[in-house]
């Protein structure tokens, strides 16, 4: 909500500073949000006359001038300008000031032997656009020595201010004024416009279809007038809050907008056919608004329409074909109530913001309407001449009135600060509540009509199937609790949110519950373990174009956009791994090809929350970094798998109980990949070289190895009671193993039944050599192991060793068909 210093003054009587009333305007909950005050930084200049302008002895392309600032000196000024000339009136800038627009401190100077004590200024050098082909030339009738921020009216700041969605009197010159008002900043000055005499019926007059949409609306026809610019104070007005001015008839009802929070709407009369206006549900008609664009009207949508067809969108946007231009003559004025729930489904429906839209859907204060027809009108008459006709009207003004109670003790119970009944009351009274009765313990208050926000009428969306015995002691408890603590509200703020001593949270137990779930833990130690294997986190988008999702996945059309932000982000992504390689491409793209990135978001590929899984993918494209240990090489599927491995390691999961099989998904290398598996049926991670034609379809070179951790599915890690740590006492036995197996045969095969030989000795085994060539048969491989062997007992013999030797090479030869080389 933006407003002008003086705006706010034609409302409030203060002599208040610009940073008093600022400050007091957080302290009451209208949060400033910035102060544009564009006459700071012209403050030092002033209107001059230049009383002689001669060629400079010493240069041809300056001017020496004398240049009088108004304080009976005469300056001498150096100028470059081709437009200085003797008796102009010019901005002068004297020595010491900061010129915006040059960035530069002036000071007293000498330009080819001729001192110059100052500066004339053009308007790029004030920063006041892009000017800079001559000086500024001010009229003949500038007041010498004025400050010219002053006579151009450019010292008038404008305030902005972040207004809450319950706060739409807020959004209006007027309440913003009665807020700092009530907070003792000032005088709310009176405001009653005085009635327009009706002179002829109106020939145009209303008909609501559905009072739910429209309860009362009221219109008011205004002939002769003569349309044109608007004056200087309004045109200014509006500029300096962002608004462009049109013409008169429009620029009223853009001016009671914001200086009463009262939309109005005006129709050119001429163009409204058959004589009636009105309110009905849309049929799927199409109109042209104001805005330049066509929309087509739902029966969800409050049209206002003529014998012709939809005029206007109610509440949200206005038509063309009815728009009032210079040519109008004869005016209809439109000032409604619209439901506020209708109006913001509408504009959401249609995609448009407008400042109506923006007071209707927080509510507006239903008892101004005939007051705000009254000084419309007027104003229309001062701008463009005419006369006005009867106020015409259909439904009624809904019945508002309502009350409040407040309890003193629970100004300290509910809002922390004791603040005394007195004080309590004179506040309610100066933001415009009524005292309906009062004694040691209450109060009870009218609530005005601009205050819809305060013991609101409106009801409870409740859950389907809740027993209505409980809905209605809920809708009575939010009665009875919700009017009281708006009034507790409204006091405290006025006294100043800042005033409202700090309270420490009460400590439920010595010792803090944990405040991460299950989930959020498991996230957080992949994340760390992930950025120690070298990775970088990204944070992508959810949506990807549908061509390239379906690279990954078949699409689901139930996860389609219908009106995405983005022409290629109208799909939900089916794995991470797809964003990842996007953003890997356009890495490559600018020079940066081998990259190592993960993220830890959720997988789309059906529309239940079973189908949607959280997600640690990592992805690393192009070649290892140089080291001088071992040269840089291509990026492989045992990397990912590395990179899979490690996260699930930390993540508390047993490396012994898990498997990999080939069945990875089809956007994977079939050769080159593989599914991590706790069991048969748990899937923990897959990993893998990205398919060729994956990177065919994303324009991608090089290699790209990715990996999937599914989080969901980690088990939780056994918790077991602390003990001392295992430290056996005597020394391990190590063994070396090589087996020739099949080519077909996986190396976990082997490495499974060799822990499963002698559970209670063996302590570890691992894979250190694989081998295919002509030094084994064909259609074989030899996968060499070593076996660690941990007594606990007492120290091995000889034969004990051996006897454990044989029963791992009988249980690989029997699982595997393996024997020793």
């Amino acid at each position: 909500m933006k407003f002008s210093l003086s705006w706010l003054r034609e409302h409030l009587e203060t002599s208040a500073t610009l940073t008093e009333i600022t400050d007091t305007l957080t302290g009451i909950g209208l949060e400033l949000e910035s102060v544009t005050d564009r006459g700071a930084s012209l403050a030092p200049f002033r209107i001059a006359h230049v009383v002689e302008a001669v060629q400079h002895p010493n240069a041809d392309r300056l001017r020496a001038c004398k240049v009088d600032p108004g304080d009976g000196t005469l300056v001498s000024v150096v100028c470059g300008a081709p437009n200085a000339r003797t008796g102009m009136k010019a901005v002068f800038a004297p020595p010491g000031s900061f010129v915006p627009g040059t960035g530069i401190t002036l000071k007293v100077g000498e330009i080819r032997g001729v001192q110059s004590a100052g500066m004339l200024l053009s308007m790029r050098e004030m920063g006041l656009g892009e000017d800079h082909d001559g000086i500024v030339d001010l009229p003949a009738d500038a007041p010498v020595g004025t400050a010219y921020a002053a006579w151009a009216g450019l010292d008038d700041p404008v305030i902005d201010i972040s207004v809450t969605p319950n706060r739409g009197d807020a959004l209006s010159v007027r309440g913003v004024a009665r807020d700092l008002a009530a907070a003792g900043l000032g005088t709310l000055k009176p405001w009653a416009p005085a009635p327009v005499p009706a002179l002829f019926a109106s020939p145009i007059r209303w008909v609501i279809e559905d009072e739910r949409t429209c309860p009362w609306i009221l219109g008011r026809t205004v002939r002769g007038v003569r349309n044109g610019p608007s004056p200087k104070w309004l045109a200014e007005r509006l500029l300096a809050i962002g608004l462009r001015p049109i013409n008169a008839l429009v620029d009223v009802t853009n001016f009671f907008t914001f200086d009463l929070g009262r939309p109005l709407h005006v129709f050119d009369a001429d163009k409204v056919s058959g004589g009636v206006l009105t309110l009905r549900p849309g049929a799927g008609e199409s109109f042209a608004a104001l805005n330049g664009k066509t929309y087509s009207v739902t029966p969800e949508d409050c049209a206002i329409a003529d014998s012709e067809g939809v005029q206007s969108l109610a509440g949200v946007v206005g038509g063309e074909a009815t728009g009032c231009d210079e040519a109008t003559k004869t005016v209809f004025i439109e000032c409604a109530l619209f439901d506020p729930i209708r109006i913001a489904l509408t504009g959401r429906r249609h995609q448009i913001v407008s400042d109506a839209r923006q007071r209707f859907e927080r509510g507006i204060d239903p008892a101004l309407m005939p007051a705000a027809v009254e000084a419309a009108t007027r104003l229309i008459l001062d701008l463009c001449g005419g006369e006005a006709s009867a106020v015409v009207s259909a439904g009624a003004e809904p019945a508002w009135q309502r009350t409040a109670s407040l309890r003193f003790s629970r100004l300290a119970g509910l809002g922390g600060l004791d603040v005394p009944a007195d004080d309590a009351v004179a506040s309610l009274e100066r933001l415009g509540f009524s005292v309906v009765s009062r004694d040691a313990e209450r109060v009870t208050v009218n609530v005005p009509s601009w205050r819809n926000d305060i013991a609101a009428r409106t009801e409870l969306d409740f859950a389907p199937g809740l027993d209505p015995a409980k809905a209605e002691k809920a809708a009575a408890g939010r009665a009875a609790v919700e009017p009281e603590a708006d009034l507790v509200e409204e006091v405290l703020r006025l006294k100043g949110l800042d005033t409202v001593p700090a309270v420490s949270m009460t400590i439920p137990a010595p010792v803090p519950q944990p405040t991460l779930s299950p989930r959020q833990t498991r996230a957080a130690l992949a994340r760390r373990t992930l950025a120690a294997q070298g990775l970088s986190e990204c944070v992508t988008f959810s949506f990807m174009a549908e061509a390239k999702a379906s690279l990954f996945l078949p699409s689901d059309p139930a996860l389609r956009l219908s009106n995405p932000i983005a022409a290629d982000l109208d799909q939900l992504r089916p794995t991470p791994v797809a964003t990842l390689a996007l953003a890997a491409q356009r890495n490559a793209a600018r020079g940066f090809a081998d990259v190592a990135l993960f993220e830890i978001g959720p997988a789309f590929r059906g529309v239940t929350a079973e189908a949607q899984p959280m997600v640690a993918a990592g992805l690393r494209a192009g070649t290892t970094p140089r080291h001088w240990v071992a040269p840089a090489r291509p990026v492989d599927a045992m990397d990912a798998k590395g990179d899979a491995l490690a996260a699930l390691a930390a993540l508390g999961v047993p490396m012994e109980a898990l498997a990999v099989t080939a069945d990875a998904p089809g956007f994977y290398h079939p050769g080159q990949s593989g599914v991590v598996r706790q069991g048969p049926k748990t899937v923990l991670a897959t990993f893998g070289a990205l398919h060729p034609r994956v990177l065919a379809g994303l324009d991608a070179s090089g290699p790209m190895v990715a990996f999937e951790i599914f989080l969901d599915a980690v088990p939780e890690p056994k918790r077991r009671k602390k003990s001392l740590p295992d430290l056996p006492a005597f020394m391990p036995v190590r063994r070396d193993f090589a087996f020739l197996v099949d080519r077909a045969v996986t190396a976990e095969a082997v490495l499974r039944a060799a822990r499963g030989a002698e559970r209670a000795l063996i302590a570890s085994v691992s894979l250190f050599d694989a081998y295919e060539g002509d030094k084994v048969e064909a259609g074989k491989k030899s996968l060499a192991l070593e076996v660690m062997f941990q007594p606990r007992e007492r120290t091995l013999t000889d034969a004990e060793i051996e006897a454990a030797c044989a029963k791992v090479a009988a249980a690989v030869e029997k699982a595997t068909g393996g024997r020793l080389r």
